[in-house]
């Protein structure tokens, strides 16, 4: 009998080892999927400040330098170029 009661034991240890193994590694990919989520949303914040701000910017009818690297381009709103052109032909 002496015999069984140590291999139930060794049986408990690998049963436990084994769940907390699946706990930890669910645990694990579910912390990652949430960090995923929270990084996406900060970027999509972000890229929507960005985009808000050159609009704001741009329809003051002033050129709004967009800097990428090694590119810079000069962005003004489509509207205060009709503006200015009305402007001269009356």
């Amino acid at each position: 009998m002496g015999m069984k009661a140590g291999k139930d034991k060794v049986a408990l240890v690998v049963v436990t080892l084994a769940l907390f193994i699946a706990v930890a590694y669910i645990g694990l990919n579910e912390y990652q999927k949430v960090m995923q989520d929270v990084y996406n949303q900060g970027a999509l914040f972000g890229y929507q400040q960005a985009v808000l701000q050159l609009m704001q910017q741009v329809s003051t009818c002033q050129q709004v330098p967009i800097v990428y690297e090694n590119t810079t381009l000069n962005v003004i709103a489509v509207e205060c170029l009709q503006q200015a052109q009305e402007s001269q032909g009356q």
